[in-house]
């Protein structure tokens, strides 16, 4: 089973972007995992509706039609860290090709993606930032990984 992380944009040098690695690394011990960069689009935010909708195209062009698209965002369902292991067990399960996780730049998923995303995954009602979120997304695909195999890492009930 594939999975993807699609984002906007690369993560900057230092300690953050680091563990985003250090994470994507760990969680592609248990998943084939992918992660997918897409430029942000160097427009102002008045223009913030035609960025989405750039990088939203942008990222809906290199996530492969065959994978389930998961929305990144506030406004989405959240799920427990069992909840995210639980259904990337029934992906694997059920023979899937595997899922597609989409995080938007500075302002957000475009319509069009939110409409293609047969999930929307909230991992905060906070606004985080794009990095902080895919350092939260990677970390918590490798936590699915080790519930999924028991291993000792996830100490929650």
């Amino acid at each position: 089973m594939e999975l993807i992380i699609a984002a906007v944009g690369s993560p900057k040098r230092g300690g953050v972007a680091e563990a985003i690695l250090d994470y994507e690394e760990r969680a592609g011990r248990y998943f084939r995992l992918r992660t997918i960069e897409v430029p942000p689009a160097a427009l102002t935010d008045p223009e913030a509706e035609r960025a989405r909708s750039t990088e939203g195209e942008a990222l809906l062009r290199r996530v492969p039609e065959t994978l389930e698209v998961i929305a990144v965002t506030r406004r989405g369902k959240p799920m427990s860290s069992r909840g995210l292991a639980r259904y990337l067990g029934d992906l694997a399960t059920y023979s899937m090709p595997g899922a597609a996780f989409l995080l938007g730049g500075a302002h957000g998923l475009s319509d069009r993606v939110i409409e293609r995303a047969s999930r929307r995954l909230s991992l905060s009602e906070l606004t985080l930032p794009h990095g902080l979120a895919r350092l939260v997304l990677a970390e918590q695909l490798y936590r699915a990984g080790t519930i999924l195999r028991g291993e000792p890492y996830h100490k929650g009930r």
